[in-house]
C-alpha cells in the first residue's frame, strides 16, 4: 500500500493532500474519503457511521496512538490538530480487539499504546445522586459518564493507583489525564456495594466502583 508523502520537521509529520503520487490510494487519499464523510458544512461535528460499514480489510498503516494521546506516522508526531480530528471520527474498535481506520471503501489496521483518547477536561454539575461528570476528550468529543458512556478503572501496574477510563462510542474509551484523575478521585466516596465498602463515583444516576475502600492509599 502506498502511504503518500509526509512532510517532515524536526518534530512533527504533515500530511499535504495534494502531493499524492497516485490519488486513489495512500494516506492523503484516505483523509480525503475520511472528510467526504462528515455531514456537509459540520465539520469537526458530525461523525460517520463507521458502525455500520464493512468494507474489505486493506492491510496496516504504520500509524500509533500513544499513551498521552499523541497520534504518529512513520514513527513521527502528526503536528495537524484537524488532521488528528479528522482520523478519529473514522475511528473503530472491532470484536477482534485491533483498532481500524474505516471508509466505506476501506479498513486499514493501525497500533494503539493505552486508550484511543485522552480526556483532558472534566466538568462537575449537582452533587450527591444528581452529580453529573462530563467530560472532554483530546479530539474534542464531549460526554457525560452515565449509562451510555460508563467508567471503569483498572489498577496502575506502575504506581499501584488506579487508572480511568470513559467509553465515548462503540468500543473506543478515553483515558482520564493525570491532572483530571486527582480531581476525579477528589469526588469519590465510601459507599456500600453488593455488601462491600467501595471506594466509588457517581454520575448520571449510577455509581461506578474503583476499588475496595480498604486498599485506599
Amino acid at each position: 500500500m502506498n502511504s503518500g508523502n509526509i512532510s517532515k520537521n524536526k518534530e512533527t509529520a504533515d500530511v499535504d493532500a495534494g502531493s499524492a503520487t497516485n490519488p486513489s490510494s495512500g494516506l492523503d487519499a484516505l483523509m480525503r474519503r475520511a472528510a467526504s464523510q462528515l455531514p456537509e458544512g459540520k465539520e469537526g461535528k458530525g461523525l460517520p457511521p463507521v458502525e455500520r460499514w464493512e468494507p474489505d480489510f486493506c492491510g496496516e498503516l504504520d500509524m500509533e496512538i500513544k499513551a498521552d494521546g499523541t497520534w504518529f506516522y512513520m514513527g513521527t508526531p502528526i503536528g495537524r490538530p484537524a488532521l488528528v480530528r479528522l482520523f478519529s471520527t473514522v475511528l473503530r474498535k472491532d470484536a477482534d480487539g485491533k483498532t481500524y481506520l474505516v471508509t466505506p471503501v476501506e479498513k486499514i489496521a493501525i497500533r494503539v499504546e493505552d486508550a484511543h483518547f485522552n480526556a483532558v477536561e472534566m466538568h462537575v454539575s449537582g452533587e450527591g445522586e444528581a452529580q453529573v461528570l462530563t467530560f472532554r476528550t483530546n479530539v474534542g468529543d464531549v460526554v457525560e459518564a452515565g449509562e451510555q458512556h460508563p467508567l471503569r478503572f483498572v489498577t496502575d501496574s506502575e504506581t499501584g493507583g488506579f487508572k480511568p477510563y470513559i467509553l465515548v462510542r462503540g468500543r473506543l474509551e478515553a483515558l482520564v489525564s493525570r491532572a483530571v484523575m486527582y480531581d476525579l478521585a477528589a469526588l469519590g466516596e465510601e459507599l456500600m456495594i453488593d455488601g462491600k465498602l467501595m471506594f466509588a463515583l457517581r454520575s448520571n444516576g449510577r455509581i461506578f466502583p474503583v476499588m475496595a475502600a480498604e486498599n485506599l492509599q
